[in-house]
């Protein structure tokens, strides 16, 4: 049986770079930081007080008040997102195709504000006062189950939860429904909102979020020599995927052809990669041969490149492994730099930022990269974006755990 092509028809963002896909897209490559300081509580007694928040993000474009009163943020965004990349594609959802539309989304941690808020009133008012609707918002499957019910898609519903790696996950395994022929078309992606006390002190007590508190917009610097730990950040990135000829009949616009995916395991430590990345690089490997492409095809990785001094150099190592002396003829960038990282959402806004790479044929830069480090010696685009010839390309991401994921799309061609 020949295998079904699959192609990216729309996006839809919700980042602190903006709520919508043009004006994310645009603040990428114009190289702008969405990071800056927390506002959600009061940090005076944290390491930690900067983030990338949402910042224009209004429920009552997407949602009822009452409705919107009994989603946590993390479905809020994902739903949104989602709404907008069905609308970019155009794909209508009716009685004739429901069953053939599926809805697959990421997410690392899920509600964690919502059950914060719910264990203080716990504690303070005693179990009978807790929400009935605590758990729905909470769970990490609530995104995908808000976008089947809001858009009417009855094929599969699944949720990921694979830390950092969760939306190329749940990309990775939409691309895989569409080809082994269980969905036409299928709503993917990644949602993740956990910019609240628990949630930046936990990761502070890792040591894993830079401490660069007095200039927040050159905090994230991925492969810079002083980088000093990631930026914790917030928001959705969705995309619907379709079976070519499905896309092709009803006349869809293509940003990109999905081609590639691959999935790993380090087998190593809970929160740290094998120096010699050799996890993710198993895993790029994978999807360049489940695409059927040489290392010479690919001409951009979007890195998960998290600004840590760990995984900037691993992943260096990694890339050099997979592409030999085609890793020096590669532009590589993290979209990071301006995004933070979102996490469980992350891979899903990456591979979003992939397909709009290739679509608009420009790598976005790595901004902030003022002395990359002397194992990082690469091309990462520093801090602006390039137009060049973008015929594949691959995006990156990593979670904690050891579990990685690999995406490899391509410009469409008959």
């Amino acid at each position: 049986m020949s295998k079904r092509r699959v192609v990216v028809t729309g996006v839809g963002l919700v980042t602190p770079l903006g709520t919508g896909t043009e004006k994310t897209w645009r603040n990428i490559c114009d190289g702008v930081s969405g990071v800056s300081y927390i506002t959600r509580f009061d940090t005076s007694d944290y390491a930690v007080q900067i983030a990338a928040e949402v910042k224009d993000f209004e429920p009552d474009l997407f949602f009822e008040k009452k409705q919107a009163k009994h989603m946590d943020l993390f479905v809020q965004y994902g739903v949104a997102a989602a709404r907008l990349a069905v609308d970019d594609s155009g794909l209508v959802i009716d009685e004739a195709n429901c069953t053939r539309v599926g809805v697959i989304t990421g997410c690392g941690i899920g509600g964690l504000p919502v059950i914060e808020k719910n264990h203080k009133t716990c504690l303070n008012k005693g179990p009978k006062r807790i929400s009935p609707f605590f758990i729905p918002m909470a769970i990490p499957n609530m995104p995908s189950g808000h976008i089947s019910m809001q858009t009417g898609a009855k094929g599969p519903n699944l949720a990921l939860s694979t830390a950092c790696a969760a939306g190329t996950h749940a990309v990775g395994e939409a691309f895989r429904s569409i080809v082994y022929g269980s969905s036409d078309a299928v709503i993917t992606g990644g949602a993740e909102s956990v910019i609240c006390p628990l949630g930046v002190g936990g990761f502070a007590a890792m040591k894993a979020l830079s401490t660069r508190n007095e200039a927040p917009e050159q905090a994230s610097r991925p492969f810079d020599k002083d980088r000093d730990g990631f930026i914790i950040a917030e928001g959705s990135g969705m995309m619907v995927l379709e079976e070519l000829d499905h896309a092709l009949a009803r006349g869809a616009r293509i940003y990109a052809e999905v081609v590639g995916y691959g999935a790993s395991s380090d087998a190593y430590h809970i929160a740290a990669p094998p120096e010699n990345g050799e996890g993710g690089a198993r895993c790029m490997q994978m999807a360049l041969d489940d695409a059927g492409l040489k290392p010479a095809d690919i001409d951009y990785i979007n890195a998960h490149g998290t600004s840590t001094p760990l995984n900037d150099r691993c992943e260096t190592q990694a890339i050099k492994t997979v592409f030999g002396e085609h890793a020096a003829q590669l532009a590589i960038s993290s979209t990071k730099s301006m995004t933070g990282h979102m996490l469980g959402a992350a891979g899903g806004l990456e591979a979003a930022f992939l397909a709009m790479s290739i679509h608009d044929q420009i790598a976005p830069p790595t901004i902030n990269l003022s002395e990359p480090s002397p194992e990082c010696d690469l091309d990462y685009v520093p801090n602006q974006a390039r137009s060049m010839e973008i015929r594949a390309a691959m995006s990156n991401s990593f979670g904690f755990g050891g579990t990685n994921g690999v995406l490899i799309m391509r410009r469409y061609q008959d």
